[in-house]
């Protein structure tokens, strides 16, 4: 068993909570950052220093940031690093993750892996023995799908989207014509609602896009 620290953000971040207690065995903790945040904050330290966020979150096996902001990102991998965090995934993509070198000069200093994912349904195992541990679970979405003279059956959830969305998808295609399953299953997606980004090639569009791969794959394995 791993533990997770989440750093929440108003709603991002929150399901991701609820989902891992419900699917797997891990520990979980969070602590929660303002909603509402300058565009430019001039000392992140000192503003992350005021919040006096309670520590602990940081010193788990795996820290998800859901912090959406390039300068308080960098300085919530640095708590984590000196709290003994393991490994730190940054939700949001590098827009707002901070400065290339700057995380790599972070991960250097305290041993630490660091990743950073535009939707976290594109973790997959990296050789990390933590990150491979939550992607045992959690992230790229992979299926085991039963059918029936055409129709769908049962869908098992080896591997699913952290904030739940594969699990509510898997619901949806029970008894589902294989045919039209793996758009359907992007459009579930879509319907969770999914919280990424809307309007672009990425974002909603991209989850949407790995689950309907996700179900054609396990069809076809299926037989």
């Amino acid at each position: 068993m791993i533990s997770i620290g989440v750093i929440t953000r108003g709603k991002y971040g929150l399901r991701i909570i609820d989902n891992i207690q419900k699917n797997s065995d891990f520990s979980v903790s969070s602590i929660e950052i303002p909603e509402l945040l300058p565009d430019f904050i001039e000392a992140p330290a000192e503003f992350i220093s005021d919040l006096n966020l309670d520590k602990s979150v940081f010193s788990s096996d795996l820290v998800i940031a859901y912090t959406l902001h390039p300068d308080l990102a960098p300085e919530i991998v640095r708590l984590a690093g000196e709290n003994g965090a393991g490994a730190v995934i940054i939700a949001g993509g590098e827009a707002r993750a901070g400065g290339h070198s700057e995380l790599l000069n972070l991960s250097e200093k305290y041993n630490m892996h660091i990743e950073v994912h535009e939707i976290c349904c594109t973790i997959e195992m990296c050789g990390n023995k933590i990150v491979d541990k939550f992607a045992s679970c959690f992230g790229k979405p992979e299926l085991k799908i039963t059918t029936e003279a055409g129709l769908i059956t049962r869908v098992e959830v080896i591997r699913g989207a952290p904030c739940g969305s594969t699990w509510h998808m898997a619901k949806g295609l029970a008894w589902m014509d294989t045919r039209n399953a793996p758009s359907r299953g992007g459009l579930l997606v879509q319907q969770y609602p999914c919280r990424a980004l809307r309007g672009n090639r990425g974002g909603i569009h991209k989850a949407a896009k790995l689950h309907k791969d996700a179900v054609e794959k396990a069809l076809k394995e299926s037989g």
